[in-house]
């Protein structure tokens, strides 16, 4: 039985940056699923705010879809600065 709750806590990372990116710019989670050309679902996004562990596979979705809702919102605020485009290393503090 320990072993399944140190398993646990080895995929649980707290707060991802994600969150504190997406809460600064006013995005949730059906902007990044929207936005997605991929599968992405709100289960994906919630699970990687709160830092559980996801797959690269599902950062790298999250990521661009990140990338995307950003540069839609500075596309309907007319803003001339080009958008922040993000890494993962911005958006995850830990790697599969």
């Amino acid at each position: 039985m320990d072993n399944i709750s140190e398993e646990s806590q080895i995929r649980e990372f707290g707060p991802q940056p994600l969150d504190a990116i997406l809460t600064a710019r006013g995005l949730d989670a059906s902007a990044l699923v929207n936005r997605s050309t991929e599968q992405l679902t709100h289960k994906q996004i919630q699970k990687a705010r709160r830092g559980r562990y996801v797959t690269g596979n599902i950062q790298r979705k999250i990521l661009s879809a990140v990338n995307a809702a950003i540069q839609e919102q500075r596309s309907e605020t007319d803003e001339e600065e080009s958008a922040q485009i993000f890494a993962l290393r911005d958006l995850f503090n830990y790697r599969p």
